[in-house]
Protein backbone atom coordinates (compact mmCIF):
# COMPACT_ATOMS: atom_id res chain seq x y z
CA UNK A 1 0.00 0.00 0.00
CA UNK A 2 0.89 3.33 -0.21
CA UNK A 3 2.01 6.22 1.90
CA UNK A 4 -1.86 6.88 2.16
CA UNK A 5 -3.19 5.63 5.16
CA UNK A 6 -6.34 3.43 5.17
CA UNK A 7 -9.21 2.89 8.06
CA UNK A 8 -11.78 0.54 7.57
CA UNK A 9 -14.49 1.94 9.86
CA UNK A 10 -17.77 -0.96 10.58
CA UNK A 11 -21.08 0.42 11.94
CA UNK A 12 -22.23 -3.10 14.33
CA UNK A 13 -25.59 -2.65 16.52
CA UNK A 14 -24.93 -6.26 17.99
CA UNK A 15 -23.03 -7.71 15.73
CA UNK A 16 -20.97 -10.72 17.79
CA UNK A 17 -21.77 -13.84 15.15
CA UNK A 18 -20.41 -11.86 12.45
CA UNK A 19 -18.07 -8.66 13.81
CA UNK A 20 -14.83 -10.92 13.67
CA UNK A 21 -14.95 -12.63 9.79
CA UNK A 22 -16.09 -8.94 9.23
CA UNK A 23 -12.83 -7.41 10.87
CA UNK A 24 -10.74 -10.14 9.51
CA UNK A 25 -11.66 -9.59 5.42
CA UNK A 26 -10.44 -5.52 6.43
CA UNK A 27 -7.56 -7.11 8.20
CA UNK A 28 -5.23 -4.97 5.42
CA UNK A 29 -6.39 -1.72 6.48
CA UNK A 30 -3.97 0.51 8.78
CA UNK A 31 -6.56 0.39 11.33
CA UNK A 32 -10.30 -0.86 11.68
CA UNK A 33 -12.56 1.62 14.19
CA UNK A 34 -15.60 -0.12 15.26
CA UNK A 35 -18.52 2.04 15.98
CA UNK A 36 -21.00 0.25 18.42
CA UNK A 37 -24.60 1.88 18.24
CA UNK A 38 -26.43 0.86 20.90
CA UNK A 39 -25.15 -2.64 21.22
CA UNK A 40 -25.62 -5.13 24.01
CA UNK A 41 -23.73 -7.95 23.31
CA UNK A 42 -20.48 -9.22 22.82
CA UNK A 43 -19.64 -7.13 19.89
CA UNK A 44 -17.21 -4.78 21.19
CA UNK A 45 -14.93 -6.81 23.29
CA UNK A 46 -14.79 -9.63 20.54
CA UNK A 47 -13.60 -6.29 17.90
CA UNK A 48 -11.16 -5.03 20.67
CA UNK A 49 -9.67 -8.57 20.84
CA UNK A 50 -8.84 -8.09 16.72
CA UNK A 51 -7.10 -4.86 17.96
CA UNK A 52 -10.18 -2.85 17.01
CA UNK A 53 -10.17 1.13 17.87
CA UNK A 54 -14.02 1.03 19.54
CA UNK A 55 -16.33 4.23 19.64
CA UNK A 56 -19.61 3.65 21.60
CA UNK A 57 -22.37 5.64 21.66
CA UNK A 58 -26.30 6.28 20.77
CA UNK A 59 -27.32 7.57 17.40
CA UNK A 60 -30.77 7.16 16.22
CA UNK A 61 -29.97 9.19 13.12
CA UNK A 62 -27.89 7.25 10.94
CA UNK A 63 -26.67 10.26 9.10
CA UNK A 64 -25.16 11.26 12.59
CA UNK A 65 -24.12 8.12 13.19
CA UNK A 66 -21.86 7.72 10.17
CA UNK A 67 -20.55 10.90 10.45
CA UNK A 68 -19.51 10.32 14.30
CA UNK A 69 -17.72 7.01 12.69
CA UNK A 70 -16.08 8.61 9.75
CA UNK A 71 -14.65 11.44 12.62
CA UNK A 72 -13.20 8.90 14.55
CA UNK A 73 -10.71 7.69 11.66
CA UNK A 74 -7.60 9.13 11.01
CA UNK A 75 -6.80 7.29 7.52
CA UNK A 76 -5.96 9.04 4.24
CA UNK A 77 -8.68 6.72 3.10
CA UNK A 78 -11.63 5.35 4.67
CA UNK A 79 -13.44 2.16 3.62
CA UNK A 80 -16.71 1.55 5.15
CA UNK A 81 -18.79 -1.86 5.97
CA UNK A 82 -21.41 -2.96 7.62
CA UNK A 83 -21.46 -6.30 10.07
CA UNK A 84 -22.63 -8.19 6.90
CA UNK A 85 -20.21 -7.14 5.02
CA UNK A 86 -17.08 -9.06 3.90
CA UNK A 87 -14.09 -7.66 1.91
CA UNK A 88 -13.06 -10.28 -0.36
CA UNK A 89 -9.61 -11.30 -1.12
CA UNK A 90 -9.81 -9.87 -4.77
CA UNK A 91 -10.93 -6.78 -3.20
CA UNK A 92 -8.42 -6.23 -0.98
CA UNK A 93 -5.68 -6.72 -3.07
CA UNK A 94 -7.04 -4.27 -5.43
CA UNK A 95 -7.76 -1.26 -2.86
CA UNK A 96 -3.98 -1.73 -1.76
CA UNK A 97 -2.59 -1.42 -5.49
CA UNK A 98 -5.44 1.58 -6.34
CA UNK A 99 -4.63 3.85 -3.41
CA UNK A 100 -0.24 3.72 -4.58
CA UNK A 101 -2.12 4.76 -7.67
CA UNK A 102 -5.49 6.78 -8.16
CA UNK A 103 -6.44 10.24 -8.89
CA UNK A 104 -10.09 9.50 -7.93
CA UNK A 105 -11.58 10.38 -4.64
CA UNK A 106 -13.86 7.77 -3.94
CA UNK A 107 -14.41 4.33 -5.51
CA UNK A 108 -17.75 2.45 -5.90
CA UNK A 109 -17.76 -1.21 -4.89
CA UNK A 110 -19.86 -3.82 -6.75
CA UNK A 111 -21.70 -5.92 -4.00
CA UNK A 112 -22.53 -9.17 -4.43
CA UNK A 113 -25.67 -10.31 -2.63
CA UNK A 114 -26.99 -13.50 -0.88
CA UNK A 115 -29.68 -14.45 0.68
CA UNK A 116 -29.85 -17.51 3.23
CA UNK A 117 -26.38 -18.21 1.94
CA UNK A 118 -27.36 -18.25 -2.18
CA UNK A 119 -26.38 -15.46 -4.40
CA UNK A 120 -28.52 -13.28 -5.56
CA UNK A 121 -27.23 -11.16 -8.77
CA UNK A 122 -30.67 -9.65 -10.26
CA UNK A 123 -33.58 -7.39 -8.50
CA UNK A 124 -31.13 -5.01 -6.36
CA UNK A 125 -31.55 -1.39 -6.38
CA UNK A 126 -35.23 -0.42 -6.07
CA UNK A 127 -35.74 0.16 -2.14
CA UNK A 128 -34.77 -3.20 -1.23
CA UNK A 129 -30.72 -3.01 -1.68
CA UNK A 130 -27.95 -1.52 -3.79
CA UNK A 131 -25.77 -2.94 -6.21
CA UNK A 132 -22.52 -1.68 -5.28
CA UNK A 133 -22.32 2.10 -3.45
CA UNK A 134 -19.20 4.36 -2.83
CA UNK A 135 -17.63 2.90 0.37
CA UNK A 136 -14.16 3.90 -0.46
CA UNK A 137 -13.40 7.40 -0.18
CA UNK A 138 -10.61 9.83 0.53
CA UNK A 139 -11.22 11.65 3.80
CA UNK A 140 -13.55 14.72 3.42
CA UNK A 141 -14.82 13.80 -0.44
CA UNK A 142 -17.64 11.98 1.50
CA UNK A 143 -20.87 13.57 3.65
CA UNK A 144 -23.63 11.83 5.59
CA UNK A 145 -26.90 13.78 5.71
CA UNK A 146 -29.29 12.98 8.77
CA UNK A 147 -32.33 10.62 8.25
CA UNK A 148 -33.33 7.20 10.09
CA UNK A 149 -33.05 5.21 7.32
CA UNK A 150 -31.40 5.54 4.04
CA UNK A 151 -30.03 9.03 4.04
CA UNK A 152 -28.83 11.12 1.63
CA UNK A 153 -24.77 11.70 1.10
CA UNK A 154 -23.06 14.00 -0.76
CA UNK A 155 -19.49 12.56 -3.05
CA UNK A 156 -17.06 15.27 -3.76
CA UNK A 157 -14.57 14.78 -6.36
CA UNK A 158 -13.49 12.32 -9.24
CA UNK A 159 -15.30 9.12 -9.47
CA UNK A 160 -13.63 5.66 -9.47
CA UNK A 161 -14.77 1.65 -9.90
CA UNK A 162 -13.65 -0.99 -8.45
CA UNK A 163 -13.85 -4.67 -10.28
CA UNK A 164 -13.75 -6.67 -7.09
CA UNK A 165 -16.52 -6.40 -5.02
CA UNK A 166 -17.92 -6.71 -1.71
CA UNK A 167 -19.70 -9.69 -0.38
CA UNK A 168 -23.21 -9.40 1.24
CA UNK A 169 -25.04 -11.04 3.51
CA UNK A 170 -28.39 -9.39 3.64
CA UNK A 171 -30.74 -11.58 4.45
CA UNK A 172 -31.01 -15.20 6.12
CA UNK A 173 -34.37 -15.65 4.69
CA UNK A 174 -37.73 -14.70 3.55
CA UNK A 175 -38.80 -13.97 6.87
CA UNK A 176 -35.78 -12.11 7.65
CA UNK A 177 -36.41 -9.66 4.78
CA UNK A 178 -39.87 -8.79 5.44
CA UNK A 179 -38.89 -7.72 8.53
CA UNK A 180 -36.46 -5.49 7.49
CA UNK A 181 -38.82 -4.42 5.49
CA UNK A 182 -41.14 -3.79 8.20
CA UNK A 183 -38.08 -1.81 10.05
CA UNK A 184 -37.33 0.33 7.17
CA UNK A 185 -40.66 1.87 6.16
CA UNK A 186 -41.49 2.84 10.03
CA UNK A 187 -37.98 4.33 10.30
CA UNK A 188 -39.29 6.35 6.60
CA UNK A 189 -42.10 6.98 7.64
CA UNK A 190 -41.24 8.73 11.01
CA UNK A 191 -39.01 10.86 8.59
CA UNK A 192 -41.31 11.80 6.27
CA UNK A 193 -43.33 13.37 9.40
CA UNK A 194 -40.68 14.92 10.82
CA UNK A 195 -40.00 16.95 7.64
CA UNK A 196 -43.45 17.21 6.28
CA UNK A 197 -42.82 15.32 3.33
CA UNK A 198 -45.64 12.92 3.43
CA UNK A 199 -46.55 11.77 -0.25
CA UNK A 200 -49.37 11.66 -1.54
CA UNK A 201 -51.33 8.48 -1.83
CA UNK A 202 -51.55 8.70 -5.83
CA UNK A 203 -48.44 9.09 -6.02
CA UNK A 204 -47.85 6.30 -3.62
CA UNK A 205 -50.28 4.25 -5.53
CA UNK A 206 -47.86 5.04 -8.97
CA UNK A 207 -45.13 3.84 -7.14
CA UNK A 208 -46.02 0.73 -6.04
CA UNK A 209 -46.69 -0.70 -9.52
CA UNK A 210 -43.08 1.43 -10.94
CA UNK A 211 -41.10 0.23 -7.89
CA UNK A 212 -42.65 -3.53 -8.46
CA UNK A 213 -41.71 -3.29 -12.45
CA UNK A 214 -38.47 -1.45 -12.10
CA UNK A 215 -36.97 -4.46 -9.88
CA UNK A 216 -38.54 -7.33 -11.56
CA UNK A 217 -38.30 -6.01 -15.10
CA UNK A 218 -35.77 -3.43 -14.92
CA UNK A 219 -33.06 -4.91 -12.31
CA UNK A 220 -33.98 -8.42 -14.21
CA UNK A 221 -35.38 -10.02 -10.80
CA UNK A 222 -37.32 -12.08 -12.75
CA UNK A 223 -34.15 -14.19 -13.15
CA UNK A 224 -33.78 -15.31 -9.57
CA UNK A 225 -37.31 -17.22 -9.51
CA UNK A 226 -39.41 -16.27 -6.57
CA UNK A 227 -36.75 -14.67 -4.60
CA UNK A 228 -37.08 -12.07 -7.33
CA UNK A 229 -41.12 -11.57 -6.99
CA UNK A 230 -39.58 -11.60 -3.15
CA UNK A 231 -37.69 -8.56 -3.91
CA UNK A 232 -39.85 -6.70 -6.39
CA UNK A 233 -42.66 -6.59 -3.54
CA UNK A 234 -40.22 -5.14 -1.10
CA UNK A 235 -39.87 -2.88 -3.51
CA UNK A 236 -43.22 -2.28 -4.07
CA UNK A 237 -44.55 -2.61 -0.76
CA UNK A 238 -41.55 0.12 1.10
CA UNK A 239 -43.62 3.48 -0.18
CA UNK A 240 -47.02 1.79 0.76
CA UNK A 241 -46.14 0.37 4.24
CA UNK A 242 -44.05 4.26 4.71
CA UNK A 243 -47.32 6.52 3.58
CA UNK A 244 -49.86 4.22 5.72
CA UNK A 245 -47.13 4.48 9.07
CA UNK A 246 -47.08 7.92 8.33
CA UNK A 247 -50.94 8.12 8.50
CA UNK A 248 -51.12 6.49 11.52
CA UNK A 249 -48.39 9.00 13.10
CA UNK A 250 -50.14 12.27 11.74
CA UNK A 251 -53.41 10.82 13.41
CA UNK A 252 -52.12 9.90 16.79
CA UNK A 253 -50.74 13.41 16.61
CA UNK A 254 -53.18 15.50 15.91
CA UNK A 255 -55.23 13.37 18.88
CA UNK A 256 -57.84 11.77 16.60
Amino acid sequence: MSDAKLSLLIVAHNEEQQIADCIKSGAFADEVVVLLDRSTDETGSIAEGLGAKIVKGAWPDEGERRSAGIEACSGDWILELDGDERVTPELAKEISETLAVTSADYGVIPFRNYIGGRYVQYGWGAYNGVGGKAALFRRGKKQWHGGTVHPKITLDGRRGEMTAGINHYVDDDMAGMYTRLNSYSTAAAADAVAAGTVPGGLSTFRRFFSRFLQSYFGKKGYREGYIGVALALFSAMYPVLTYIKAQEILRKNSGK
